[in-house]
């Protein structure tokens, strides 16, 4: 994890409202792509959607998939490594479906 998440609850310091604003502009966007189509899907291979926050869900994606992908959505933007040992900052996840899609989550610069 980065400096800025690594002590931003301590007991001993009370968050300023500005160092809050910085903490809260640095969590997102994150990037899901889809790298994998192993059965029917509406999405296609390399479908790429953005979460501006991890509250700011993309559209147009299935919502049995988002479901899952909302469960690591904060894992991605505070950096909490994955268990990926190839690339720790990236979360490849499964559709539900057991013939469905694989999908990898990465934080991203605001920039790109």
């Amino acid at each position: 994890m980065t400096e800025d998440y690594k002590n931003f609850a301590t007991p001993k310091k009370q968050m300023t409202d500005e160092e809050y604003k910085k903490l809260w502009q640095s969590c997102g966007p994150i990037k899901v792509r889809m790298i994998e189509k192993i059965g029917m899907c509406k999405h296609n291979l390399n479908d790429t959607f953005y979460y501006k926050t991890p509250y700011e869900k993309p559209e147009g994606i299935c919502p049995a998939l988002l479901y899952v992908l909302d469960l690591y959505a904060w894992r991605v933007v505070l950096g909490f490594p994955s268990w990926e040992p190839d690339d720790r900052q990236v979360y490849k996840i499964h559709c539900p479906s057991k013939k469905g899609t694989i999908w990898e989550m990465r934080r991203v610069d605001k920039a790109e």
